[in-house]
């Protein structure tokens, strides 16, 4: 029994050893799984690299409800100029269900393309998503046509539209990670992020409306500020838009974006609900979301432009000029863990053969960091022009042979002269002359054959 119990004891203490190691050797970053979000999907993508940093069901496929109207902004933008003017159809105003907000805009109205943009992202309007797409397609299913063509461009993989607007449709789909994709192309227009940041806006007088009494505030609260005339339990100071979308079957839907410092991050959430106190989850998990990003990760410049990289000696080359400084022609920045070292990152670096001459500026290498499976690099370049070794013989050999060539052809031409008929003594002018002309010539010549 004794020597049993030892064997029992015995495994018991192996079991306990090897579940340690276990737990010490191969732990896992913890910190995204710390994350909390209630809502069925999400994502958190950086936008610069389109790194995702958190996701949870993000390629579940699911209604995206008025997130839909970025992709007609897109359009709109990529397809017309903002000055163009639409005319409002009578499908438009009577293709909206009720309860879906509306502009209140009127048959034969004519309205620019940006006063039309302005009411579809601010406030959400559905039947100004109508007057878009057929100003840009003709027809609603022409444009859905061109909608589907964009997002397979953009890199979507389960997306789906039917309409410009988000009314529900079963086959109106899409998911977190193709919005997001969608929403960061978007913020890489001027236009569209100067709109989705705005609080309101007010359509002016138009052909059909006298006043300029519709103003439309922002669905997204995450950019109200809490003043004596607004509050907002969710506002972002870092908030930089984007848009908010909600149908019965959709659920609360948010694409948004922040940037601080010199980082931005896509966030997407949908499905989201209310909590017990009645606070909304998508604006919650949004702001749960952001914060993260910004608590872990950060852009660092891991090498800056025209810094001398090394310098290396260039074969044929003159002495002044062999030594060659290389350049990094871009700054190479990337996405890191805050918790990273940047020290252990290593560069890989390629000079090329380099061989004189080699102008100034000119390529002559790259330097490559991987990190995650991404890679960051840029172009080496010289910091300097590299002369070859034989630049200055060369030249002087050039000269001497055009020298040469000079004297010969004045020799020659002067015998090609016509004599003079009398006879010339040796101690004439004249014979002296020439003669010292024939030893001059031959003197050069002799110098010329030595220098080589």
């Amino acid at each position: 029994m004794i020597k049993k119990s030892k064997y029992i004891l015995f495994f018991m203490l192996t079991i306990l050893f090897l579940s340690t190691f276990i737990t010490t050797s191969f732990a896992v970053n913890t910190s995204a799984s710390a994350v909390s979000v209630g809502s069925p999907s999400c994502i958190l993508m950086e936008a610069s690299s389109g790194k995702v940093l958190y996701e949870k069901n993000a390629n579940q496929v699911r209604y995206p409800a008025s997130t839909t109207k970025i992709m007609t902004a897109i359009l709109a933008l990529e397809n017309c100029e903002l000055t163009d003017v639409a005319t409002v159809s009578r499908n438009a105003i009577h293709s909206i269900p009720p309860d879906y907000v509306i502009a209140n805009i009127k048959e034969g109205e004519e309205l620019t393309v940006e006063q039309l943009l302005n009411v579809l992202l601010i406030p959400s309007a559905n039947d100004v998503a109508i007057v878009l797409a057929e100003h840009i397609s003709g027809s609603v299913s022409k444009f859905s046509d061109l909608m589907n063509e964009k997002a397979k461009e953009i890199g979507c993989k389960n997306t789906h539209f039917v309409n410009p607007n988000g009314i529900h449709n079963k086959n109106h789909v899409s998911t977190a990670y193709d919005l997001a994709l969608i929403g960061r192309y978007a913020m890489k227009n001027a236009t569209f992020r100067k709109i989705v940041q705005k609080t309101q806006y007010t359509l002016p007088a138009t052909n059909k409306h006298s006043k300029a009494d519709r103003t439309f505030k922002t669905t997204n609260d995450l950019l109200i500020k809490n003043t004596s005339k607004s509050k907002s339990n969710y506002y972002y100071p870092d908030a930089t838009g984007v848009k908010t979308g909600y149908t019965g079957e959709a659920g609360n839907c948010l694409v948004a974006s922040a940037k601080k410092d010199n980082m931005e991050v896509i966030s997407v959430v949908l499905g989201a609900e209310f909590t017990k106190e009645g606070l909304s989850e998508k604006f919650l998990d949004t702001i749960t979301l952001l914060d993260y990003a910004f608590e872990h990760y950060s852009i660092k410049t891991l090498q800056e432009k025209n810094t001398v990289l090394q310098e290396v000696e260039v074969a044929s080359a003159t002495k002044e000029t062999k030594n060659l400084k290389v350049l990094i022609k871009d700054n190479i920045e990337t996405l890191v863990n805050k918790e990273e070292n940047l020290k252990t990152l290593n560069p890989e670096i390629v000079i090329d053969k380099l061989k004189a001459p080699i102008s100034i500026g000119s390529k002559v290498g790259t330097i490559t960091y991987t990190i995650d499976g991404k890679t960051y690099s840029s172009d080496l370049i010289a910091g300097d022009t590299v002369l070859p070794s034989n630049t200055l013989s060369l030249l002087l050999r050039i000269s001497l042979i055009i020298v040469t060539l000079y004297l010969l052809f004045t020799l020659l031409k002067s015998k090609n002269k016509p004599r003079n008929r009398g006879r010339m003594s040796k101690n004439s002018k004249s014979y002296k002359h020439r003669k010292g002309k024939k030893s001059s010539g031959k003197h050069l010549y002799t110098l010329i054959n030595n220098f080589e």
